[in-house]
C-alpha cells in the first residue's frame, strides 16, 4: 500500500481546535455512553454550523423530492413519465458533480457552497411559481429538476470535502455518522410529512417550505471560515475537465480509495433490491395488505440506517476503517439474503433493518476512507466521483433486479443479489489486501 493511503490530515481546524481520537478531548466512555452517538465533531463551532444545516435541509430537500414527482403524476397520470423526471434529473446530477469536484478543489469551498446554494433555493422558488400558478407543464418541473440537480452536484463535493478541515482526523468517522443519520432520518420524516402536508396546505408550498429551509443553510454556511485551497498561491490549478481526469487517475494509483468504491458498486448494483418492493408487496406480502407492505418495504432501510447511527458510538471511534466496510457490505449482503428468503413480512422489514445499519456502517467508513486518505487538494474530486457512485449504483440496481426479478422471480432475484455481494466482497478482500488493512 502507498504510504500515503495511510496518511491522515496534519491540517489546522479553522476554530483553532485540536485533538485526535485518543487526545485529551476523547475520554473513554463508560455505560450507556459507550453504545450512543459519538457527538465529539459538535463541539467544533464549524462543523455543528455545517451540521445543523443539515438537520433542516434533509427534511426540506425530501418535501420536494415526493412534490415533483406527485405533480407530474397529476398532469400526466403516467408513472412512465415520473420515470423520465427520475432520469432527466440523474445526468445533470452525475455531470456536474464530476466536474463540481475539480471546482470544489480550486476554489474556497464556503464560497461555492454559498452560490450553488443560491441557485438550489431559487430553483426551489421556481418550483413553487409554477405550480402556484397553475402552469401544469411536464417539460418545465424537468427543466428545473435538472438545474436544481446540477446545482446539487455542484454543492455536494464542496460541501463533504470540508468536513476533513473542520474536525481532526480521528473524528472524521463521528462526523459522517452524525451526517448520514440526519440525511436518513431526513428520507424518513420527509415523506412522512410531505403526505401529511399535502392535504391539509397544498402541494405548492412544499416548494416554498423547502426554499425557506435552504436559506437556513445559507445562514450557516455564511458563518463558516474560509475554505481555500491549501496549495500554494499562483499555482494555476483550474477546474475543467482535465482536472476531473486527474481525479480519475489519483483514484487508480491509490488502491484504498478505488476498492471503497467498488465495495459500494458491488452492494449497491448486486444488492439494492428496491425495484422489486412493488411486486413483493403485491404478491408475496398480500396478505398483509399491498399498501401497508409496500410502505414498510420503502421505510425500513432508512429506519435501520437511523437507529445505526443513533448507536453509532459502537463502530465510530474504530481504527481499521476497512475492515469496517468489509463487515459492513458483507452484512448487508447476509440481510439482504435473508429479506428475499423471507415469507413473514415482519421478518422481511426485520432484515431491511439490518441492511439499512449495515449500510450506515458503511457509509461512515467510506466517506472518512475518503476523507483521510486523499489529499486536500483531490478531496472534492474525490467527492464528485462518491456522488455519483451513490447515485448511480441504485438506478443501475433498479434495471438489474428489475430484469432479473421478472425473468426468475423476485424472492429468488432479492437472494441471488444478497450471496453475488457476499461471494464478490469477501473474492475483493481476499484479492487485494490494501481496504482490509487500512486504518487510521
Amino acid at each position: 500500500m502507498d504510504t500515503s493511503e495511510n496518511s491522515t490530515s496534519k491540517e489546522t481546524e479553522p476554530d483553532g481546535e485540536s485533538g485526535g481520537a485518543g487526545g485529551p478531548d476523547a475520554p473513554r466512555r463508560r455505560g450507556w455512553r459507550r453504545w450512543a452517538m459519538d457527538t465529539r465533531p459538535l463541539r467544533r463551532p464549524a462543523y455543528r454550523r455545517l451540521w445543523s444545516s443539515t438537520i433542516v435541509t434533509a427534511v426540506g430537500s425530501q418535501l420536494t423530492a415526493v412534490a415533483v414527482p406527485k405533480q407530474i403524476y397529476d398532469i400526466t397520470g403516467s408513472s412512465a413519465w415520473v420515470g423520465y423526471a427520475s432520469l432527466a434529473g440523474l445526468l445533470p446530477l452525475m455531470v456536474f458533480a464530476l466536474w463540481g469536484g475539480a471546482v470544489a478543489d480550486s476554489m474556497d469551498r464556503r464560497t461555492l457552497m454559498l452560490v450553488t446554494n443560491t441557485g438550489i433555493a431559487v430553483t426551489s422558488l421556481l418550483f413553487w411559481l409554477q405550480a402556484v400558478t397553475g402552469l401544469g407543464s411536464v417539460a418545465v418541473l424537468m427543466v428545473l429538476l435538472a438545474l436544481q440537480q446540477a446545482f446539487f452536484g455542484l454543492n455536494s463535493p464542496a460541501r463533504n470535502a470540508s468536513i476533513a478541515r473542520l474536525v481532526p482526523a480521528g473524528e472524521l468517522a463521528a462526523a459522517n455518522a452524525l451526517g448520514s443519520t440526519v440525511m436518513q432520518t431526513g428520507l424518513v420524516a420527509g415523506p412522512l410529512l410531505a403526505g401529511a402536508l399535502i392535504p391539509v396546505i397544498g402541494l405548492a408550498e412544499l416548494y416554498l417550505i423547502d426554499a425557506v429551509a435552504l436559506c437556513v443553510t445559507l445562514w450557516a454556511v455564511v458563518r463558516l471560515p474560509a475554505l481555500p485551497p491549501l496549495t500554494t498561491p499562483g499555482s494555476g490549478r483550474r477546474a475543467g475537465w482535465r482536472e476531473v481526469a486527474a481525479g480519475f487517475r489519483y483514484i487508480s494509483l491509490h488502491k484504498v480509495l478505488l476498492l471503497s468504491f467498488l465495495a459500494d458498486i458491488i452492494a449497491m448494483v448486486l444488492g439494492m433490491p428496491r425495484a422489486l418492493f412493488p411486486q413483493l408487496a403485491a404478491e408475496t406480502y398480500a396478505s398483509y395488505g399491498e399498501g401497508l407492505a409496500l410502505g414498510l418495504l420503502f421505510a425500513a432501510i432508512p429506519i435501520g440506517a437511523v437507529l445505526g447511527g443513533l448507536f453509532s458510538g459502537t463502530f465510530s471511534r474504530a481504527r481499521r476503517h476497512g475492515l469496517m466496510v468489509i463487515a459492513a457490505v458483507v452484512a448487508w449482503g447476509v440481510a439482504i439474503t435473508g429479506f428475499g428468503l423471507s415469507t413473514s413480512l415482519w421478518f422481511a422489514v426485520a432484515f431491511l433493518a439490518v441492511a439499512g445499519a449495515a449500510d450506515m456502517v458503511s457509509m461512515v467508513f467510506r466517506g472518512a476512507i475518503l476523507l483521510s486518505a486523499a489529499t486536500d487538494e483531490m478531496r472534492g474530486r474525490m467527492q464528485g466521483v462518491f456522488t455519483v457512485v451513490v447515485a448511480g449504483g441504485p438506478r443501475l440496481a433498479d434495471v438489474l433486479h428489475g430484469t432479473a426479478g421478472s425473468a426468475i422471480g423476485p424472492r429468488a432475484a432479492v437472494a441471488g443479489g444478497g450471496l453475488l455481494v457476499v461471494v464478490a466482497t469477501l473474492l475483493l478482500a481476499t484479492a487485494t489486501p490494501a481496504l482490509r488493512r487500512y486504518r487510521v
